[in-house]
């Protein structure tokens, strides 16, 4: 039997050395090594996707490959590719780095520098632990054809841009479609999903964080169940409690969720911390909400920019998406994504406050009328970013206005002008 292994190191050189070991070993097919633990992901989902099959049998997780931290990963990994055997190499290979990597799922450990025989010991078990699994699933293996949910985030370029809202109406669209659907509110000092739906709970996000393992029974726990078909995850009520919420247990919460629903929509806010920017970088779908204004497009552009220097998420992998917009609006969506560098969405959504201002003040978005052009745009997006189960309920369809926007010519005067000024800046 061939044994298909996928190495996953960040270091070049590593990397070589342990390819040219893998290729030593009898019966192996060593894939072309990955750099990071987002390109591992990547990859292993696309195999997934097409079927479990596709995977490999076993992934080595290099000690020092990042951005996520090598057992973080390794629980990553074997929370959504459950039928893949992990083994982490360590240059610390002693009875406590042992017990964490089988804490977190891993099937072995190898210490570094490599030695043939070890290795060989280690990959062969975690193969037939592997095949056994795949064998034993038989037909079931099914459950197992993906990577779990799809995570999208919602992220403000400023405040007031309608951030909370365009995540609420995702998820109200999804749930709609008839897609399991959890609502998280990252915004963890300033968070508004639960006023915006007229929901008070006793539990919040920040009651998971000091949680190792989080079983179903515990997620649940901590999820409201709203009567519109949504899971509300809420931010704590005291903000302070923002901060007990570190990189590691956005991770955690992001990966039980994805266990448990089909779509799990985020809303990040509009400030860059260390559990949002975990969550952008996880995320299948980043959004980016902004106003055609010079300031919150200027703030856009500086949020697309810090997240490509922490390495959280490249312009051109991110979906922006332009609220408020009218054709007599000076800075027109086709400025905003060449200012921005992101990717574009068809269908912008137009100014209509007005429709907005008794439901939002109420607090009761989810009775926003279907009528609303607001809500047609933001449930036709819904449907433009794959979040909606196919085929569409009647009530999800795209509005006349949906294809129109991106391609109108921008007058080169006003705000524009000052932004064309400052784009180098």
């Amino acid at each position: 039997m061939t044994t298909r292994i996928l190495p996953a190191a960040g270091d070049a050189d590593a990397a070589r050395s342990i390819v040219a070991l893998l290729s030593q070993l009898p019966d192996a097919e060593p894939a072309p090594p990955v750099p990071d633990s987002t390109a591992l992901l990547d990859t292993l989902g696309r195999l997934a996707a097409v079927s479990v099959d596709e995977l490999p049998e076993v992934v080595l997780v290099h000690e020092r490959i990042g951005p996520v931290p090598a057992l973080e990963l390794v629980r990553e990994v074997a929370l959504r590719f459950p039928a893949v055997g992990v083994v982490l190499l360590s240059s610390d290979a002693g009875p406590g780095v042992f017990s964490a990597a089988m804490d977190s799922g891993a099937r072995g450990l190898v210490g570094l520098p490599l030695h043939y025989e070890e290795l060989a010991a280690r990959v062969g078990a975690a193969a037939q632990w592997s095949v056994g699994v795949r064998r034993h699933l038989g037909r079931g293996a099914e459950v197992f054809s993906g990577p779990g949910g799809r995570v999208v985030t919602v992220t403000g370029a400023k405040g007031g841009v309608g951030t909370t809202f365009t995540a609420v109406q995702f998820a109200l669209a999804a749930a709609a479609s008839g897609r399991r659907t959890a609502l998280v509110d990252l915004d963890l000092q300033a968070g508004d999903v639960g006023s915006y739906l007229d929901v008070q709970f006793r539990r919040s996000i920040a009651d998971l964080a000091g949680i190792q393992d989080i079983s179903p029974r515990v997620l649940q726990d901590a999820v409201y169940e709203d009567r519109t078909g949504v899971a509300l995850l809420l931010a704590p009520a005291e903000g302070e409690r923002g901060e007990e919420l570190d990189e590691r247990a956005t991770r955690q919460v992001l990966s039980a969720l994805r266990a448990r629903y089909e779509l799990v929509v985020v809303d990040c806010g509009t400030q860059v911390t260390g559990a949002n920017a975990t969550a952008v970088e996880q995320a299948d779908v980043a959004v980016l909400v902004t106003t055609p204004d010079v300031v919150a497009v200027r703030a856009a552009k500086r949020m697309v920019r810090m997240w490509e220097r922490l390495q959280v998420r490249k312009a051109e992998d991110t979906a922006l998406v332009v609220n408020r917009w009218s054709k007599h609006t000076e800075i027109q969506p086709a400025l905003i994504e060449k200012i921005t560098r992101t990717r574009p969405t068809r269908t912008p959504v137009p100014a209509a406050f007005k429709e907005l201002q008794g439901v939002v003040d109420a607090g009761r978005v989810q009775d926003l009328d279907n009528r609303s052009t607001v809500k047609q745009a933001l449930w036709a997006l819904a449907g433009e970013l794959g979040l909606l189960s196919a085929p569409q309920q009647p009530g999800d369809r795209v509005p006349a206005q949906a294809s129109a926007g991106t391609a109108v010519a921008v007058r080169a005067a006003g705000p524009v002008a000052r932004l064309r000024r400052g784009r180098e800046g």
